[in-house]
């Protein structure tokens, strides 16, 4: 059954955004990803916009992961998006942020949209249920080949 999660699994690329220093949230979703049969490749902590960007360029993921908790998701998401989308051969690329997007609390799931109109596929604010997540991660590839890139 192992082989048949992995044929079916993901490469995904996993990182946070260059100010966030945390390792935790990296680690469990990691676990997460590859428990589902994802190959995961983890940049750890406060990776470097260009450095996102390179990987993203060399690696060709299914799927860009985009995990804070720090508070300044919103902020340092954006500014990674904006860069990421500028590359052509990463617009498809399905990327989604989740976690801790600002530091005003319940606030701060309105900076979603935001950052949805800014090029994420996905949002997923601070205690958002880890379904979605999950069912987004399934449909990645599928929604990367109906926009038209390469597989």
């Amino acid at each position: 059954m192992l082989n048949h999660l992995r044929d079916e699994g993901r490469r995904v690329l996993l990182c946070t955004v260059s100010s966030d220093s945390h390792t935790w949230n990296l680690v469990f979703l990691q676990l997460l990803l590859e428990e589902h049969g994802h190959d995961v490749t983890n940049l750890g902590s406060c990776t470097p916009d260009d450095l996102v960007v390179a990987r993203c360029l060399s690696d060709r993921p299914d799927l860009l992961v985009i995990s804070t908790v720090n508070g300044h998701g919103h902020a340092d998401g954006k500014r990674l998006i904006t860069k990421l989308r500028r590359e052509p051969a990463l617009r498809t690329l399905p990327v989604v942020i989740g976690g801790k997007l600002g530091i005003a609390g319940a606030a701060d799931v309105d900076r979603a949209g935001e950052l949805v109109e800014a090029g994420f596929d996905a949002v997923f604010a601070e205690g958002a249920d880890l379904s979605g997540f999950n069912r987004f991660v399934s449909t990645a590839r599928e929604r990367r080949s109906l926009e038209g890139a390469a597989p």
